[in-house]
């Protein structure tokens, strides 16, 4: 007998079985799988589409300043560090 024919014969039993399988599980799911990803028609496609994108936080003026004037600060140290350095 040829390799690849054994192989064959081998495939069809697991097919076979797998077949068996899954109608005494009861489950109806299929047994070979096609491809990585989400199955077509799943339920789950049209939640992931309608979600909303999370709200933006808005920053006043005043905390923009405050940031401002902190960085500023911090800049002018390093600054000063690396011209004692």
């Amino acid at each position: 007998m040829e390799v690849s024919r054994i192989i064959a014969e081998i495939d069809a039993q697991i097919l076979k079985l797998q077949q068996a399988r899954t109608l005494l599980s009861g489950t109806a799911k299929s047994a070979v799988r096609t491809g990585p990803g989400r199955p077509k028609g799943s339920k789950n496609t049209a939640a992931t589409t309608t979600t909303t994108a999370p709200r933006k936080r808005k920053l006043s003026p005043e905390g923009r300043k405050r940031i401002a004037d902190a960085m500023k600060k911090r800049w002018a140290d390093r600054r000063k560090q690396s011209a004692k350095g």
